[in-house]
């Protein structure tokens, strides 16, 4: 290499880091006023002692041993990312948690703060001990052990899972993203496709329904299309890489994505194929919906597409100037097609951007970029599914379903915006 070759590599070097210290410069500056409402902050390294180039007391000691955590937890900053427990519900052993949604970002729940919802108590099983039955129209009866299932060829999908109060028609105004539709989560999966066992044992051609039944104190018990468990259901040991935890069914659970969650029968302990559901308390007591005209809605499966802005959500502040508005979307039909956005209370809608890549029955995120005047105002998110269904408002919802109905509330969510930034929940009661 010449002389002139090295001096213009130095050169070019040197415009490089020119070009990148510049440029870092530059977004820096941008990230700042975007933050502060347009005032660039003045580097003043006596006022940040934490702060570059002043060195951090945290930098100056060792860190923690690794051995010190035998499961993985989060930091203390964190401590507020915990799953919500309603405070008006007396916990026994029929009852909920709700998913932090508010806190979280992209789109898997994390197996900690997943929701959870029990009718009967968590059951402790040892999965050596723990068989599922599979019999009726069936060719060859069978009880399976847990290594026995686990021999079959496995699976791992995203999908979400909702249950159907979430909220309920008269719960439509709580404070925060959790507190009205917190019974949502959405994991990776892993198990046997349903169909590869119910192919092993054989069904009769008489087989329309297979009730499901689990092993806690409540032996929870619904009835499944056969349809469903022949297309996408599933047989679910692992939750996002990990065994079930014992909330969510531990050792084995059923897993129907885009059903009602309770149909989702955790600890399943006995499949029973008939030619007829069982009509069991899950689905006819509970699990209905009252119409206005005295007659209920049973055996409605699917959910439906809806939406949440999670940020700024209710309970949150934001600053004049640029800010992101993002949440998420699930529709049980499928893929998310799309997201609108209003700014203005629904006088004007904008698309927004859907993160990818999108799943099928899996919550979406999506993104849309906001510079807030300063003024009150209502924003909300209403989506779009793949088959062309686009989430009502509350008041459309009502005037089909009435206030009688409980399940299946996919109204779009409308949050407040005042002067001072703080964000509320926009229903508010008569």
């Amino acid at each position: 290499m010449t002389s002139r070759q090295k001096d213009s590599g130095r050169a070019s070097a040197a415009t490089r880091r020119q070009f990148i210290g510049a440029g870092s410069a530059m977004l820096g500056g941008a990230a700042i006023a975007a933050a502060s409402g347009g005032k660039a902050a003045a580097l003043d390294p006596a006022g940040d002692p934490n702060g570059p180039p002043n060195i951090p007391e945290w930098m100056k000691v060792p860190g923690a041993d690794t051995g010190g955590q035998l499961y993985g937890t989060p930091s203390p900053f964190e401590k507020k990312v915990i799953r919500n427990v309603p405070k008006n519900l007396k916990q026994y052993t029929s009852a909920s948690t709700r998913t932090p949604l508010q806190e979280l970002d992209g789109i898997i729940t994390p197996n900690g703060v997943f929701y959870e919802r029990h009718h009967g108590g968590i059951p402790e099983i040892d999965p050596a001990q723990h068989r599922l039955m599979i019999h009726g129209l069936v060719e060859r009866p069978t009880i399976f052990t847990m290594d026995q299932i686990r021999r079959y060829p496995s699976v791992s999908r995203i999908h979400f899972l909702e249950c159907s109060g979430n909220p309920g028609f008269e719960a439509i105004y709580g404070k925060t993203a959790s507190d009205l539709v917190g019974l949502t989560s959405c994991a990776e999966w892993t198990g046997v496709p349903l169909k590869t066992v119910l192919d092993d044992v054989g069904l009769k051609p008489d087989a329309k329904w297979i009730v499901a039944e689990g092993a806690d104190a409540a032996a929870l018990t619904r009835s499944i299309p056969i349809e469903k468990c022949l297309e996408d259901a599933m047989l679910v040991y692992s939750q996002n890489g990990e065994r079930l935890r014992p909330a969510q069914g531990y050792p084995l659970r059923v897993f129907l994505p885009g059903f009602e969650g309770n149909m989702s029968v955790k600890w399943v302990r006995r499949l029973h194929v008939t030619n007829e559901p069982a009509y069991s308390r899950e689905e006819t007591s509970k699990y209905t919906d009252s119409m206005p005209d005295g007659t209920a809605r049973q055996f409605t499966f699917y959910m439906e597409a809806k939406s949440i802005i999670t940020r700024p959500s209710g309970t949150q502040k934001i600053e004049k100037g640029f800010n992101e508005i993002t949440g998420i979307a699930w529709t049980g039909h499928g893929k998310i097609a799309k997201v609108d956005i209003t700014t203005d209370g629904g006088k004007t809608w904008q698309s927004a951007t859907l993160q990818e890549p999108i799943f099928t029955r899996a919550l979406t995120r999506f993104r849309f970029p906001w510079v807030w005047d300063g003024k009150p105002t209502v924003i909300m998110s209403r989506a779009t599914d793949e088959t062309g269904y686009v989430q009502p408002s509350f008041a459309e919802l009502k005037a089909v379903r009435g206030l009688k109905s409980f399940y299946h509330n996919n109204a779009m969510q409308p949050w407040s915006i005042a002067e001072s930034g703080e964000v509320s929940n926009a229903n508010v009661k008569a």
